[in-house]
């Protein structure tokens, strides 16, 4: 199993951000430490698993925070795993 990674751009450098996988796919959700979040942080995948040239992004913006507790933001995963780990980035 690949690992899943959150990109951000800023200052023409593209960081990453690593996925509690183990948390993904027991929740179907991604669970992401308070700290970590910036605006504009984005997943890359896969739209459509017949055409693999086209990339898109999936932003985590404030508006998809569907739970949130002192520690941890918590965002829906609407996509399958094979979408987002057959990108190679």
């Amino acid at each position: 199993m690949r690992p899943i990674y959150l990109y951000i751009d800023k200052y023409g450098i593209t960081r990453k951000v690593a996925v509690d996988t183990a948390y993904l796919f027991s929740h179907k959700q991604i669970r992401l430490p308070k700290w970590q979040y910036e605006e504009d942080l984005y997943l890359i995948y896969l739209p459509d698993s017949s055409n693999k040239s086209n990339v898109e992004k999936y932003f985590l913006n404030k508006e998809k925070i569907i739970k949130e507790d002192n520690n941890f933001y918590y965002f829906a995963f609407p996509l399958k795993y094979q979408q987002v780990s057959e990108v190679a980035i």
